[in-house]
């Protein structure tokens, strides 16, 4: 019997149950899929833990690829035997096998491979959304990137690279400071060792940059706003750190005139046409070289704890796969 990682309780990563689960034949709609890699993302620790709230008992994960066993009556852009990943659609990608909406399914190319899809495709549709469509970065201009070191930080680096853009990323350790470098970023800063804001201030010559985007949340929220120019935008798309505190609009206005937007992958992926321009120029940009994705750490999925733990004391890097 297919065994799925599941979770009868919010808490830590001591919650995860390694059980056997019935997988049926799809129905309308739906796809069967004998998955392959699975992708490990901080919104996997959220739903543990109960900061966004999933159906109990019940499964993790919203990213992976595979194998199209079989579909239901309906579905008609994928195919059994066709190569997929998806990023979306209701938790449960920790799982040998699994039934689900076709709808957020996309065809892989040869070019990709199942480990790559599984490690990149949230996270890199992420920063497509963020850099291309929630603020458009212009070349010459500098942001800052929090959590550079990142999976999302490590595409981000490469690709505003590509376009640019000058990338000011904050770090942890000089470990992450090299491999954001190695990516792209142009300036790193320990955030454990130095102000952040401050030192944003000295690189842009006390301008402040136009874009902040950040996913570590609580820590760093006052700093970021205090690094935008006038009329910059804050990009709050996670909360690593904790969920952002309660704030007034009036310091928006005493701080420049600032923006402040909270988008999120499902709104810009909610319609078929927009999930598949954005994963097909995800996909142009790995094979053109403009971003490569490294998979830093594999774990055996039912060795998910594990890596629930490494992830949130901040012992990896880059992108992580789990592995049926």
């Amino acid at each position: 019997m297919p065994k799925a990682i599941r979770i009868h309780e919010t808490g830590g990563a001591d919650v995860l149950r390694w059980e056997d689960v019935e997988v049926g034949e799809p129905g309308e709609g739906q796809a069967r899929i004998r998955q392959t890699a699975i992708g490990l993302n901080y919104i996997d620790i959220y739903q543990r833990s109960g900061l966004y709230p999933v159906p109990m008992p019940g499964g993790l994960g919203v990213e992976a690829a595979g194998i199209v066993e079989a579909v239901g009556a309906g579905v008609s852009h994928v195919r059994a035997g066709d190569r997929v990943a998806y990023a979306g659609g209701p938790p449960g990608a920790y799982a040998e096998q699994r039934v689900m909406p076709a709808g957020p399914l996309v065809k892989l190319p040869d070019a990709v491979s199942d480990q790559q899809a599984a490690a990149m495709l949230l996270q890199g549709m992420t920063v497509q959304f963020l850099i291309r469509r929630t603020y458009p970065v212009k070349a010459g201009q500098t942001v800052l990137w929090h959590a550079a070191a990142g999976g999302v930080g490590l595409i981000a680096c490469q690709w505003l690279r590509a376009l640019g853009v000058t990338v000011i990323g904050t770090v942890s350790t000089e470990d992450k400071a090299a491999l954001a470098k190695a990516h792209g970023c142009t300036h790193t800063i320990l955030y454990t060792k130095e102000n952040f804001a401050q030192r944003v201030r000295e690189l842009t010559g006390g301008a402040g940059v136009p874009v902040v985007f950040d996913s570590v949340g609580k820590d760093t929220w006052e700093g970021s706003l205090d690094c935008l120019a006038p009329r910059g935008m804050m990009v709050s798309f996670g909360n690593s750190s904790g969920a952002t505190p309660p704030f007034s609009v009036g310091q928006l206005a005493a701080k420049g005139s600032l923006y402040v937007t909270r988008p999120t992958l499902a709104t810009y992926v909610a319609a078929r046409e927009d999930l598949e321009a954005t994963a097909r120029e995800l996909f142009e940009a790995c094979a053109g070289g403009t971003v490569k994705i490294e998979v830093k750490q594999t774990y055996a999925l039912k060795n998910a704890a594990l890596a629930h733990r490494d992830l949130e004391t901040r012992r990896t890097t880059g992108s992580t796969v789990l592995l049926p």
